[in-house]
């Protein structure tokens, strides 16, 4: 990675960890706030990433674990909540980068795309439909909540994307770096057990 590269992601890494934005967002901050012109080659998420984890490591070592473990639990809940729609979890909570300010994203695979939503409503939940990029690039609806995290005493943003049953076939590929990019309920439920150790 060429030094602007790196700087750009070590500036968007902070913006991730201080301020909570997506990867997305806090690479174009960055740029700006460096005072780089606009077309300026972005890192990739992956330099990010590891930008990310140095930065915890540095100045958040003694807090994150513990914000992690209270955002898994979290996402646990929900995912049992939703687990008739065969729920998976992703992002910065699955790779184990989240932080108090981090966001949690399930992704829900329906035979129903409005089944999930309907179960929201039997349930009382209050939850705002909106569009987002899926996995694929492709724009998915995602019902997005505001969750009371009882370990961390304040509300987290639990997003469920909604995807057709036949996406989970390709959703479990492994990433670049090999890595499985979401877990089920099982999957996460070890490493609760395993940070727990």
């Amino acid at each position: 990675m060429d030094m602007s590269k790196r700087e750009i992601a070590a500036v968007a890494a902070r913006l991730v960890v201080e301020e909570g934005l997506e990867y997305g967002p806090a690479k174009r901050r960055a740029v700006r706030e460096m005072g780089l012109p606009a077309r300026t080659p972005l890192p990739n998420n992956e330099e990010v990433e590891a930008e990310v984890r140095d930065y915890i490591a540095l100045f958040c070592a003694e807090t994150q674990p513990k914000e992690l473990h209270a955002l898994r639990v979290l996402a646990l809940e929900w995912m049992a909540r939703m687990e008739v729609f065969r729920p998976h979890v992703g992002g910065a909570v699955w790779h184990g980068t989240a932080t108090r300010l981090s966001d949690i994203y399930v992704q829900l695979f329906c035979d129903d795309s409005k089944s999930a939503e309907i179960a929201l409503i039997d349930h009382h939940v209050d939850y705002e439909p909106r569009m987002v990029t899926g996995f694929h690039g492709e724009q998915v609806e995602a019902l997005s909540v505001h969750a009371m995290s009882r370990l961390l005493g304040e509300e987290v943003g639990v997003h469920l994307l909604v995807y057709d049953f036949d996406d989970l076939r390709g959703a479990l590929k492994p990433d670049a770096q090999g890595r499985v990019p979401r877990g089920d309920l099982a999957a996460l439920r070890r490493l609760i057990e395993k940070d727990s150790v």
